[in-house]
């Protein structure tokens, strides 16, 4: 095995080097970006990125993208997300989480009772005003870049959902919960609007990603694993290939044609008939649907769309096509 490049993974993409998604359980302290240069520097990846942050002082699952798989993350970020927190109550704080400013101190005058009960009015479908210190962008630049220049700006309320918000037990006025949540969901914010439900405040002390829908930490290396393991043992351990990461699609499966065609960027004519049995969506989106070849291989992302001068049939349109569809026999 060539220490200059990711392992080659012949079954997906001959010649070139591995791609697909990488489980990490990143400690406290580092920023997710640091995560991704260690991953970089330790595989020799020239491509990679996260596929959602994780603040610094939070730990848990942070899935990164190796190879072609950086030019899918789309696919993979609206999946929902399983974390493990604390909280505390009678603080509220600049960043809501004790990371930073302490702004107020206030009495705790609660009992489980009634945080369990506050608690309930944030499952389900909520809007949700993101946090000043946040990697969201205003006006081209990131939020929290705004707040260390102590500036507050306008931020508009998004949808988010919270499936499930368990509390796991208290030790007033800290109380331990896991919660269930949709992709983009701030659980610091959900912390300190409980506390300002209750009257008394509350900032998030820690936070740990458990899951991020479809994976979980099961399958993850630590920091320590990532230098003491050799690459193709870190693959092995955490790596998810593309191809098995391309599941969460829909797929189409193409004879050997129809395949060269889209390698060649072509959008192939399809029976539309067999594409509504096979269950695939037409217009979803530009990452829709994964077309592969007669062996399993991912080939190409793209959408179905009607081709209106042929109503039997439909096209395939391809957005991303992966470097080894131009040679799919190879």
């Amino acid at each position: 095995m060539s220490t200059a490049t990711l392992p080659r993974v012949p079954a997906t993409a001959p010649g070139l080097p591995w791609s697909g998604l990488l489980a990490v359980d990143k400690p406290a302290g580092p920023t997710s970006h640091d995560v991704v240069e260690r991953v970089r520097r330790r595989l020799h990846a020239s491509g990679a990125g996260h596929l959602g942050t994780l603040d610094p002082g939070a730990s848990g699952l942070l899935l990164l993208a190796l190879g072609a798989a950086t030019r899918c993350v789309p696919v993979w970020q609206g999946g929902e997300k399983t974390y493990e927190a604390t909280l505390r109550f009678g603080v509220v704080t600049s960043s809501q989480d004790l990371q930073g400013e302490v702004l107020e101190r206030r009495p705790v005058e609660l009992d489980e009772a009634r945080v369990r009960a506050a608690s309930r009015a944030f499952v389900g479908e909520l809007e949700q005003v993101p946090p000043m210190v946040s990697a969201l962008k205003v006006g081209g630049e990131r939020l929290y870049r705004l707040a260390r220049r102590g500036e507050v700006v306008e931020r508009a309320a998004r949808a988010i959902r919270v499936s499930e918000w368990t509390w796991i037990d208290f030790e007033l006025p800290s109380g331990r919960f896991r919660v269930r949540c949709s992709g983009g969901t701030y659980v610091r914010t959900l912390a300190h609007d409980l506390g300002q439900r209750l009257g008394c405040g509350a900032a998030l002390e820690t936070l740990r990603r458990l899951r991020s829908e479809p994976w979980g930490l099961e399958r993850s290396i630590t920091l320590d694993d990532l230098e003491r393991l050799p690459p193709g043992d870190v693959l092995a351990a955490a790596g998810i290939p593309l191809d098995q990461a391309l599941n969460v699609l829909p797929a189409l499966t193409l004879d050997a044609a129809t395949a060269d065609l889209v390698g060649h960027g072509q959008r192939p004519a399809l029976e539309r008939r067999a594409i509504e049995a096979a269950g695939v969506p037409l217009t979803a989106g530009p990452r829709s649907v994964v077309a592969r070849d007669p062996d399993g291989r991912a080939l190409a992302l793209g959408e179905v769309v009607a081709d209106p001068a042929q109503p039997g049939q439909v096209r395939f349109c391809p957005r991303v096509v992966f470097p080894w569809a131009v040679a799919p026999g190879a």
